[in-house]
């Protein structure tokens, strides 16, 4: 079928969806919803069988729906209507939430509809950047290729919304409001937490913090001291533990709430206000465990954004775990594998330009370490997205596990950078030089099934995150105890001997870096208005060429309007 995708941005599920209805064997192309006229001339011009919204925050034109099937991927159950659906489950906690497939109509999320998943919710409250990533985004996934199977069926019909129906269980409920974000340090631990994870990542839990209005995110439980409500009680690795009502609570981001600010590691948002505030464990963000000859490096940074210091750490858990007597090191990330270098603490620096060069050297180093270790075979397990250099820093590993949820984009191209983290080494030597040109140069979205296909991965497994990191487990403990295990590791330190002769690491990260410095200080490519694009979420002027497929192809342009985007 021909589908034409309505986004308000190419996200991580509109990326899922995307890559799910291709697998299927549909002619997708996208385009953003950035006004009424834009998305009726889209249709006009992509002529579609079918119209499917995964992310779509806008009201679509009756000019749309009437003209053609539109479905909008709704995420909450049958019922369930309104833009707050993913806040109001957490905060009410919810034990069971869904997705729906529903007919575009006039009014807002009541139109018929063409299917539905329902998933347990958490015992924890989830944060909703975590909900909407994990369980909602693969709901839809199913859900999309589900609509387009359906619309190729001349008999279905889409069942009309029915309060009534026993699996119609939602119900309409207002936008959530600022008031109801907000939270006073002194109420109980856990209603602050859910009050937090609400809003996580946008817009955030609203408070005072060191006597000043901030948007609070990112937070852990921490241990039960007494102190006042509100006052910072700790530091550690870029958090701050604030005392709560009835315990504390780590709270590793803030934005202050002024003009041009944006989200940043919480010791960085206060500044000088915590300067003084003492070190404690208890949190971490780098661990590292043994078990049956296998040391296990995890690392789980928000967002999958990677700073100077936190790449700096890393390095070093690397280094210390490639000394131990381990057979077999595994590389985990989080929740999100790696986004790269981190952009939001790159802007706020006084020297963006420098703060970018040493970021880029921190994590170079932290490639270096996975490439060079000689004295264990190396296991990278990516059980969560990952997007340019974070993609490149774990292929220097012996295998690439991957989970079978996972889309990569190992790209630079479109924040205006040639890259660093010895892709030119890495990439080239897994998939051959010429896809390795068309991965960074298309610059987009892949999925596990086609990395596994192209070699980008050894092996995609499926299940949960915490399904998926067990069985990366046994698979590296099999490794560890494989008869020909000497065998090899001989082998990785005789590859490693021949290519470093035939051209060391240390030319391909002087040529890498030749480049990067001309992006990072020449700006030849526009990287600083894409990071600042980017960082203050600057709503994109026009639909990416690659992605607007029915453009190029009527041979029509963006609106007259629109100018280059960076997504």
């Amino acid at each position: 079928m021909r589908i034409l995708l309505l986004c308000s941005s190419f996200n991580g599920l509109t990326q899922r969806a995307w890559l799910e209805l291709r697998r299927a064997g549909h002619d997708v192309t996208v385009e953003l919803a950035l006004s009424p006229e834009v998305m009726v001339e889209a249709a006009e011009l992509a002529k579609p069988d079918l119209i499917i919204c995964p992310f779509l925050k806008e009201r679509v034109p009756a000019a749309l729906w009437r003209g053609y099937r539109t479905v909008i991927i709704h995420p909450g159950p049958p019922g369930d209507r309104g833009p707050s659906s993913l806040d109001w489950a957490i905060a009410d906690g919810e034990s069971e939430w869904g997705v729906t497939a529903l007919q575009a109509v006039e009014e807002m999320d009541a139109g018929p509809i063409w299917g539905f998943r329902t998933f347990g919710m958490p015992g924890e409250p989830p944060r909703k950047s975590a909900l909407y990533n994990g369980p909602v985004t693969e709901a839809a996934a199913e859900l999309v290729v589900e609509v387009a199977a359906k619309a190729g069926d001349a008999s279905f019909t889409p069942e009309p919304l029915d309060y009534r129906a026993p699996h119609v269980r939602g119900r309409l409920r207002r936008a959530m409001r600022h008031a109801d974000r907000e939270f006073s340090w002194s109420e109980p631990t856990e209603d602050i937490l859910r009050r937090v994870r609400a809003a996580d990542g946008a817009p955030g839990g609203r408070s005072v913090l060191c006597e000043l209005p901030v948007r609070v995110f990112d937070v852990y439980r921490g241990p039960e001291l007494p102190g006042p409500a509100g006052q910072i009680a700790a530091r550690r690795e870029g958090a701050v533990l604030v005392h709560t009502g009835d315990g504390t609570l780590w709270v590793g981001h803030l934005r202050l709430e002024q003009e041009g600010a944006i989200k940043l590691p919480a010791t960085m948002a206060l500044g000088e206000l915590v300067a003084a505030a003492p070190e404690r464990s208890g949190y971490s963000e780098i661990t590292y465990d043994r078990s049956e000859g296998v040391g296990v490096v995890s690392f789980d940074f928000y967002n999958g954004a990677m700073s100077t210091d936190q790449c700096r750490r890393l390095a070093s858990a690397l280094r210390y775990a490639a000394a131990q007597d381990t057979r077999v090191l595994v590389v985990r990330g989080g929740e999100v594998f790696s986004n790269g270098i981190h952009l939001n603490v790159i802007e706020a620096a006084r020297h963006p330009e420098l703060e970018a060069w040493m970021n880029i050297n921190a994590i170079n180093a932290v490639c270096r370490e996975i490439v060079g270790c000689t004295s264990q075979l190396v296991v990278t397990s990516i059980g969560g997205n990952a997007g340019a250099g974070g993609v490149m820093m774990g292929l220097g590993a012996d295998r690439v596990i991957i989970r079978d949820s996972v889309v990569l984009n190992p790209h630079y191209r479109t924040m205006g950078l040639f890259g660093s983290e010895y892709w030119t080494y890495v990439l080239p030597r897994r998939v051959g030089a010429e896809h390795a040109r068309r991965l960074t140069q298309e610059a987009l979205p892949i999925g596990a099934a086609e990395a596994v296909a192209c070699g980008l991965a050894d092996k995609a497994l499926p299940g949960s995150r915490l399904d998926f990191e067990r069985r990366v487990l046994e698979y590296a403990e099999r490794l560890a105890a494989d008869p020909g295990y000497d065998r090899l590791l001989a082998g990785r330190r005789q590859v490693r001997e021949v290519d470093e002769r035939r051209k060391p690491l240390d030319a391909y990260r002087a040529e890498e870096l030749a480049e990067m410095s001309r992006d990072m200080f020449d700006d030849r490519d526009g990287f600083r208005l894409a990071r600042r694009e980017f960082v203050h979420k600057v709503k994109a002027s026009a639909t990416p060429e690659r992605l607007a497929r029915h453009r190029e192809l009527s041979g029509a342009s963006a609106p007259a309007s629109a100018t280059a985007s960076h997504m």
